[in-house]
């Protein structure tokens, strides 16, 4: 099989991301997904499907803070399709196909448990203390600690859970694997290991950017009432979501500046929390994921197999 490292580290003009799964990895280039997951058998089935994300479709969807809310849409859409297909591998059930209205019923639900828990709860914990502060932006500040710190709570509280401690630790396999590949290193076990399993790109990394970022976008709007407090926030999640996908790119690119490295270190601490270090068959399930996102043969069970 071919090296997909030394090849590519040149030559590569475009970033690959993914998500940890049930029992398996999810890999994403700008040209076809790949998802690989373990059975209980030990076998690896890698699925790849062709096709480029919507933004690289539709130009216009590539704009600057649009890009960024495509992306968060299209990877909620993409990551309930591959939980969902993870899930009936790794657990050995059928698989039901997702219809348009499971997804949407998913993503309203997932946005609804982000606005309740994130959103409308800090907004009325800090309302407590209104009468308490009277520069607007320290009321912002306030509100702004207390999300981060329900979310670290959150984030806390189900890393203690069996199933979340083996996806945070796939998600360690998928950051290890990119890396690898990033430095145009062979994808083996002995190379993946020397690399962390903290990223800069990580999604995690967005979340804790979305969480600052709103503090000073919040303070634009004042002090109103609770409830248009609540509102206005859910209706600026859009724009502060696309702000820090344009700040995550940014920094990203620019990791041996000091102060970039400042600014994204908040958020990889965090993945301290949501990466685990893997095993050597979590390692070998990412390299199958991302070398099928990459258009390389994969591993399948023992025998080289075609795309399913």
């Amino acid at each position: 099989m071919g090296n997909p490292g030394k090849e590519e580290k040149n030559k590569k003009k475009f970033d690959v991301g993914g998500q940890a799964l049930i029992e398996g990895v999810m890999m994403r280039s700008p040209f076809r997904l790949a998802m690989a997951v373990r059975k209980p058998n030990g076998d690896i089935v890698v699925e790849v499907k062709e096709g480029k994300p919507i933004t690289r479709k539709y130009p216009f969807l590539a704009l600057p803070i649009i890009r960024g809310v495509v992306s968060l849409i299209d990877s909620l859409v993409v990551g309930i399709k591959s939980l969902s297909y993870s899930a009936s591998l790794a657990l050995e059930e059928e698989e039901e196909k997702l219809s348009s209205m499971d997804i949407g019923i998913s993503i309203l639900l997932a946005l609804g448990i982000f606005a309740g828990l994130f959103v409308a709860l800090p907004t009325f914990l800090s309302s407590l203390v209104d009468q308490l502060i009277s520069s607007t932006f320290v009321f912002n500040l306030v509100e702004g600690l207390i999300r981060i710190g329900i979310f670290l709570v959150y984030l806390l509280l189900i890393s203690q859970m069996k199933d979340i401690k083996r996806v945070f630790e796939y998600h360690g396999a998928e950051h290890k694997a990119i890396f690898t590949w990033e430095n145009g290193e062979e994808l083996t076990p002995e190379n993946a290991r020397k690399f962390t399993t903290l990223h800069p790109r990580c999604g995690t990394n967005w979340l804790i950017i979305v969480l600052i970022i709103s503090i000073f976008v919040f303070s634009f709007l004042g002090r109103p009432g609770l409830v248009m407090r609540i509102v206005s926030r859910l209706l600026l999640i859009p724009l502060v979501a696309g702000l820090a996908y344009e700040a995550i790119k940014i920094l990203s690119r620019h990791q041996d500046n000091r102060l970039a490295y400042i600014l994204t270190l908040p958020g990889l601490l965090l993945q301290r929390i949501t990466t685990r270090e893997p095993d050597d068959s979590q390692l070998e399930v990412a390299f199958a994921a991302l070398k099928g996102s990459l258009g390389e043969d994969y591993y399948v069970a023992g025998e080289n197999q075609g795309n399913s």
